[in-house]
């Protein structure tokens, strides 16, 4: 809109990034537009095709509307939606790698990615390297003429890692080689990614974006140098997003700021709590104190959102089912980022090369949903009650 400026804050671009009423007799949202074919209106211009829609795949008002705001909200020069944040990670590597090319990846990298490096990039003779994410400018080691990418993920899957991006970026630049990152975590609000040194920022919109658990999307943002090759990436994978899911994706960034919010109020609130719980070894969750990530985080980021992990006390695997099971608040399921709170357990060591996953008991990953607090903590506290009280 005319009208706004790039002084606004990021609330108030959520509120009305991508949205032109003009263009919609007035309307406020952009409508869902389903098609694919696109009409021109003569022979030239179809020769031309250069209108600002020419098939349904490249693109619709409704596509074009959540690709604007999202690249206002992260601060690049152009974003393309992807079905799945798997398979925008997918076209950002696949843009700039070719046969005998290496990628250094994050070790605690999210694990869909992590097989789609060692099963796809390998068969294309592609080399992944994994990393130590607390290695900072020491990538400078194991960066080599092949290096084309360097992967980030920050704070990482899982163990929730921060690394320290620019001095990543520095080297990484130096050499050559293209930055991405993964910022689903913190969404665009709570980490910028290109002030930060990056060239391309993925997010799974699925989540924190998408906020309801009912949509798959894919988010790649780039700066202006990036821009070409991913765009072209992108078009030869004909990837394209449902028009429901894009619809749903742009309702659920406007209320993006509030709900953020209310998640990472939640999360610290729990966080703190389950610190002091005997059952509980450690919790792992960069806005902490006490944290190893939280001087970078405090550093780096704006907030936090509402996913942690935290390691429990050894205890044998019937007495961790008979906690989770009765759960009647934290659902156990994949993703996160949505209204409802979620656990699952998890353990990394056996996909994790770099680094070696050392913990005092089992690990349990917890998104902090919209519920009240209080609710959450007596759902979990009576879980805790079931897990001493089975023999």
């Amino acid at each position: 809109m005319s009208k706004r400026t790039r002084k606004q804050k990021d609330e108030t671009r959520l509120a009305h990034a991508g949205r032109d009423p003009s263009r919609q007799h007035g309307f406020v949202n952009t409508p869902i537009y389903r098609g694919s074919t696109v009409i021109f209106p003569t022979a030239a211009a179809l020769e031309a095709n250069d209108q600002d829609f020419t098939y349904g795949r490249l693109g619709t008002p409704t596509v074009r509307a959540l690709e604007e705001a999202i690249a206002e909200i992260e601060g690049g020069h152009r974003t393309l939606l992807a079905p799945s944040g798997l398979s925008a990670i997918a076209a950002s590597l696949l843009a700039f790698v070719r046969a005998g090319d290496e990628v250094l990846v994050v070790d605690s990298v999210y694990r869909p990615a992590r097989r789609f490096c060692d099963n796809l990039l390998k068969r294309l003779d592609v080399t992944p390297i994994y990393y130590d994410p607390l290695i900072a400018e020491g990538i400078g080691r194991l960066i080599t003429k092949k290096t084309r990418v360097v992967f980030t993920e920050s704070p990482g899957s899982q163990t929730f890692e921060v690394q320290d991006l620019p001095a990543i970026s520095k080297v990484a630049h130096a050499a050559g080689a293209v930055v991405i990152l993964d910022n689903t975590w913190a969404t665009p609000l709570y980490f910028k990614p290109f002030a930060h040194g990056a060239d391309v920022s993925i997010q799974a919109a699925t989540k924190y974006i998408g906020g309801h658990a009912d949509i798959m999307l894919g988010s790649i943002t780039t700066t202006e140098k990036t821009s070409a090759a991913v765009a072209k990436t992108h078009e030869d994978l004909g990837l394209c997003v449902g028009p429901e899911d894009v619809y749903l994706g742009l309702r659920g960034l406007r209320s993006l700021g509030v709900r953020l919010t209310h998640h990472q109020k939640s999360a610290f609130e729990l966080a703190r709590w389950l610190s002091e719980r005997p059952e509980v070894a450690r919790v792992i969750y960069p806005a902490l104190p006490g944290d190893p990530g939280h001087a970078l985080w405090k550093r780096d980021f704006t907030g936090a959102s509402g996913l942690f992990s935290i390691v429990l006390k050894p205890v044998s695997h019937e007495r961790l089912a008979a906690m989770l099971d009765d759960l009647s608040l934290f659902g156990m399921g994949y993703s996160w980022g949505g209204f409802e709170s979620l656990i699952l357990p998890f353990d990394p060591s056996d996909y994790r090369t770099a680094t070696n996953w050392k913990a005092e008991g089992p690990a349990l990953r917890l998104h902090v949903g919209l519920e009240d607090v209080e609710d959450l903590k007596a759902d979990l506290d009576a879980g805790f009650g079931r897990l001493a009280a089975r023999a």
